[in-house]
């Protein structure tokens, strides 16, 4: 009995511990709306509601908006025009983090009619409160005035656009500017900021469709901003701690959409996860719409993955604030949904409802965009706007003088009419005149050949001298690798001296060729391919090497850049492809070029690329400068792997 006794005492003392602690818990939860109830001061309270990192996390923008109205009334009563103020400020922001972007412009506009009364700390949040206000608006004229009004205030001193860009579609241009604009204003050993600065650029990269590209700035961005978290020697407020980790979520989250762009859900999935519970918290708009786009995003991966019933799980949440293309994407994902479940009724709802939204934006935003993008264009540059319209008025002061001419030019023709006579008779002199000029064409025809005899001999002399020049370049680098120990080095100092003399035959060929625009390719890569052989005395000599280029001829804007192409190619093949032995080994190099059109190939069957070849393509120069010579060329680097050997090739102009 005894022991039943006890087992009933221990189990209502657990349960008034977890009573207790449920209690503590929610009034802890509810503390930034009771904080804000129990302050007896309007000023306090403005305090409270700014300064809270959380003020939604319990409470919702409803229960504060109620909350506030109350106070606003009660104010409105007694007259106090300064608690009025603070408590319409607190209530426009309330109305902007519930998405009533109307409401709360009208109440801001209202209050910045005032401004006389309104110290800085007002004025800047009522201004903010209206910038963001019409950044969802898409009004950006209005957005652009506001920004001017900040800036006439003190509170900041640049005018920036390029979230404006961004709001537009225009990421690259965002992209630029942000990097103009903010880049020089960051210290090399401000990790955070460096770390919002390479967040931002990776995004907008994203946004641009280059997610390997973004994923490299995002990585950056979580590296820095982990050195400023577990940086011990500054200090950092709740707020700060705060806003360090809204902005990993955001970055996360950011990574996270890159890896399901490049269909790597498995890795995006708990990224985002994580991401949304944190920026759950915030109050920010920004990132409560980050929250639905990474919801989105985990519906999508889950879908791809066909996962069915964890992607309508997060299709079915329901968001308080969700934008037209947010909507159109959650469309999307709803009717693939459907797709693949074989509902074709419901997912043709979805695809009907996403063309009913898509011409709804065609008709209403094309004529307001454009709109905006010219306000834009015109206030970011006003001197280049003035260039434009006096440019303008000096082609239509130059439009009236044409005319003026072409006026009189016909009065002539009409007086030319008289003269007809006169200039029958001037026709027979001008035969006998002609005679004597057709003699002075011929003595200068003479002069002409011979100068242009003398052009070529001149040019053949200044490809003669700078093909020695080059071999002199080569030579130095001989004569420091002699001087230098470093294996890095000299491997360096050849690979550079192969290079020079890629570039010193071209000018050889070209003083020997009788015609020196073009240069015959056959000969000039059987020569290059001697000359790299040259270099790798201890490889290459087994390799056999067939040459498909007869009859192909380039320009030297075309011939140095393939000339380098083929040196780096051939010597990696030498360095790499074979290092066993090359007694089997062969390469095959084909140029052709039909009129505008031409085709490059080269394979080799040696080992082929390693693994991580896409990142050694950004820190390896040869693959680096492979690169930017195709790009020269105005083409695409294609690198086909095979079982043996690689293949590159691609096609040019």
């Amino acid at each position: 009995m005894g022991r039943y006794v006890r087992f009933l005492f221990t189990s209502v003392y657990f349960v008034f511990l977890f009573t207790s602690s449920a209690q503590t818990i929610a009034v802890e939860e509810e503390s930034v709306l009771k904080e804000f109830q129990d302050t007896d001061q309007p000023t306090q309270r403005f305090d409270v509601f700014f300064n809270s990192l959380d003020r939604y996390n319990v409470n919702s923008a409803y229960d504060w908006l109620d909350t506030i109205k109350i106070y606003l009334s009660n104010a409105q009563k007694t007259q106090d025009t300064t608690a009025i103020n603070l408590y319409q400020i607190m209530q426009a922001q309330v109305y902007n983090d519930l998405g009533e972007y109307d409401k709360s412009t009208a109440i801001a506009k209202e209050l910045y009619g005032l401004k006389d009364s309104l110290d800085t700390d007002s004025q800047k949040i009522v201004l903010d409160v209206l910038d963001d206000n019409y950044a969802n608006l898409q009004l950006f004229d209005k957005q652009i005035e506001i920004r001017k009004q900040k800036r006439e205030l003190g509170i900041t001193e640049n005018i920036s656009f390029y979230d404006i860009y961004s709001n537009l579609g225009l990421y690259r241009k965002a992209r630029n500017q942000y990097i103009m604009e903010v880049k020089p204003t960051i210290a090399d050993n401000d990790s955070y900021g460096l770390a919002k600065y390479h967040s931002k650029v990776g995004n907008y990269l994203r946004l641009d469709d280059s997610a390997p590209t973004a994923l490299s700035e995002l990585k950056k961005a979580n590296s820095y901003l982990g050195v400023y978290m577990n940086d011990i020697s500054t200090q950092k407020s709740e707020s700060d701690i705060f806003q360090s980790e809204l902005l990993q979520a955001e970055i996360e989250g950011n990574i996270a959409k890159c890896h399901v762009m490049l269909g790597e859900y498995e890795e995006a999935l708990p990224l985002l996860e994580t991401s949304i519970e944190t920026l759950k918290k915030s109050p920010n708009n920004n990132d409560q719409s980050e929250v639905v786009e990474n919801t989105l995003y985990m519906a999508e991966a889950n879908l791809q993955m066909d996962r069915f019933s964890e992607a309508k799980k997060y299709l079915d949440v329901e968001f308080e604030n969700i934008t037209v293309l947010q909507t159109i994407k959650k469309n999307s994902l709803l009717a693939a949904f459907y797709d693949k479940v074989e509902n074709y009724k419901n997912a043709s709802i979805y695809y009907k409802r996403n063309e009913r939204i898509k011409d709804s934006l065609a008709k209403k935003q094309s004529a307001l965009i454009k709109q905006q993008l010219v306000t834009i264009v015109a206030n970011e540059d006003l001197e280049n706007s003035q260039r434009l319209i006096d440019e303008q008025k000096r082609i239509n002061a130059l439009n009236r003088s044409e005319m003026k001419a072409k006026d009189e030019r016909m009065n002539l023709v009409f007086v030319s009419l008289i003269f007809t006579l006169l200039g029958f008779a001037g026709l027979v002199y001008a035969y006998l005149k002609s005679i004597k000029n057709q003699r002075l064409i011929a003595e200068q025809k003479h002069i002409i050949e011979n100068s242009l005899v003398e052009k070529d001999s001149l040019l053949k002399e200044i490809h003669h001298r700078v093909k020695n020049n080059l071999q002199m370049v080569s030579s130095l680098l001989s004569l420091q690798t002699k001087n230098t120990r470093s294996k890095a080095a000299i491997e360096a100092l050849e690979e550079g001296k192969s290079r020079v003399k890629a570039m010193a035959l071209i000018h050889q060929k070209l003083y020997q060729n009788d015609d020196l625009s073009v240069i015959e390719m056959q000969g000039y890569i059987e020569s290059l391919i001697n000359s790299v052989q040259s270099v790798y005395k201890k490889g290459g000599h087994n390799i056999s090497i067939t040459i498909d280029a007869e009859g192909t001829e380039l320009d030297i804007d075309r011939a140095i850049p393939f000339g380098l192409i083929l040196n780096e190619l051939v010597s990696n093949s030498f360095k790499y492809a074979f290092p066993e032995n090359d007694e089997n080994g062969k390469i095959y190099i084909h140029l052709r070029k039909n009129g505008d059109q031409g085709y490059f190939e080269y394979t080799d069957n040696g080992i082929g690329l390693p693994e991580d070849t896409d990142e050694r393509a950004h820190s390896s120069m040869g693959i680096r400068l492979i690169n930017r010579l195709v790009n020269q060329l105005q083409s695409k680097l294609n690198i086909d792997r095979q079982v043996e050997g690689v293949r590159f090739w691609f096609n040019f102009s």
